[in-house]
C-alpha cells in the first residue's frame, strides 16, 4: 500500500478524453467509465494497489470557477495548461491524513491553498451501491506551475482499491516514477522543496532525485532526459519551466503488456527491464515507460 506523500497520480490532462482513453483501453488498461467533476472537469482512471493512472478533460468551460480552495480553482487551472498544451497539469501525493500531512507540506515549504471534498456513487462488483469520501489539500506552485500538487486522502478506501478493478489484462499494477525535466538554474530550488519533503535527495549526474513512500522523482536537464530515457514530443520541447515529462509504471509480464502493444500497432521500443512506448504525443505528451520490478 501507499503512504503519505507517495506518488499517487499525476492527472494526464488531454483534449480528446475519449480518444486518449480508447488508447489506453487498446493498451490493456481497465478503464473506468467517463466521470465528472463539479469543476467542469472529466475523468477516467485505471485503478491500482495506493495509486491510480488519471486522464482528464475539460466537459463544461462554464463550470471551472466553481468549488474554488481559497484562490486556488481546479477546474481553471486544468483548464489554463490545456490552452497551453496537453500534458500533466497537476499531481496527486498520497495522503493517509490530509489535515496533518498539509501541515508538513507548508512546513516544507509548499503553499496550501485550502481543501476540497467529493464523492461519488459507485456500484460494486457484487451490484451494491456505495458513496466514497475523498479530501484534496491544494499546494499550487505559482512559480512552477505544472509542478503543482495536492494531497488525496480516500476516507473509503475499500471502495477505491476494489480488487476487481485492480486487474489489468496487461499486467500492469502501479506507478513506480516521475520524470521532470529542470533547467540547471532551477535544481538548486528544486532540490531544497523536496528535500524538505522528502528528508532527503541523492544527487546524480545533471540532477538529482529522491525516494517517496510509491517510486522514485527524478529530476533532470532536457538533455539528460533526452539521453536517459528519450525524446521529448514536439509541443513541450520549447517549455522553460519545469514539468513533469516521463512515468514509470511497474509491469508484470511486458511480453504480455507488448502483445497489446502489438495489436494497437503503437510506437515502442524493448528497455532495460521493460518496455517505453515511442508516440509521447498520443499519451499527452508524456513519455510512459512500463518497468518490471525484480
Amino acid at each position: 500500500m501507499n503512504a503519505s506523500f507517495g506518488i499517487d497520480h499525476p492527472l494526464l490532462a488531454t483534449h480528446d478524453i475519449n480518444a486518449l482513453r480508447k488508447l489506453l483501453s487498446d493498451l490493456g488498461f481497465t478503464m473506468t467509465p467517463i466521470g465528472e467533476h463539479p469543476w467542469g472537469t472529466s475523468t477516467s482512471l485505471a485503478m491500482f494497489e495506493g495509486c491510480l493512472l488519471e486522464i482528464m478533460g475539460i466537459y463544461d468551460a462554464s463550470l471551472i470557477d466553481e468549488v474554488p480552495a481559497g484562490d486556488f480553482r481546479f477546474g481553471r487551472h486544468v483548464y489554463e495548461h490545456l490552452q497551453q498544451r496537453e500534458g500533466v497539469a497537476l499531481t496527486a501525493l498520497h495522503s493517509l491524513d490530509s489535515v496533518t500531512d498539509a501541515e508538513h507540506a507548508e512546513r516544507a515549504g509548499l503553499n496550501v491553498a485550502g481543501h476540497l471534498e467529493f464523492g461519488r456513487t459507485v456500484t460494486l462488483p457484487n451490484g451494491a451501491t456505495d458513496h466514497t469520501k475523498t479530501t484534496l489539500a491544494l499546494l499550487p506552485n505559482t512559480r512552477f506551475p505544472r509542478l503543482s500538487f495536492f494531497l488525496c486522502q480516500q476516507h473509503r478506501p475499500e471502495l477505491i482499491y476494489v480488487p476487481e478493478w485492480l486487474a489489468h489484462p496487461n499486467t500492469v499494477h502501479g506507478i513506480c516514477g516521475v520524470h521532470i525535466v529542470a533547467a540547471t538554474e532551477h535544481h538548486d530550488e528544486l532540490n531544497k522543496l523536496f528535500a524538505n519533503l522528502y528528508s532527503s535527495t541523492r544527487m546524480q549526474q545533471h540532477g538529482f532525485s529522491c525516494t517517496t513512500a510509491n517510486g522514485i522523482v527524478q529530476v533532470r536537464t532536457k538533455h539528460a532526459f533526452l539521453e536517459h530515457i528519450g525524446p521529448l514530443p514536439e509541443a513541450v520541447a520549447g517549455d522553460s519551466s519545469p514539468f513533469i515529462a516521463g512515468m514509470d509504471l511497474s509491469v508484470e509480464d511486458p511480453e504480455k503488456l507488448c502483445s497489446f502493444i502489438d495489436r494497437s500497432e503503437l510506437p515502442h521500443k524493448k528497455i532495460d527491464n521493460g518496455v517505453m512506448l515511442l508516440c509521447p504525443e498520443r499519451t499527452a505528451n508524456t513519455v510512459l515507460r512500463f518497468l518490471r520490478k525484480p
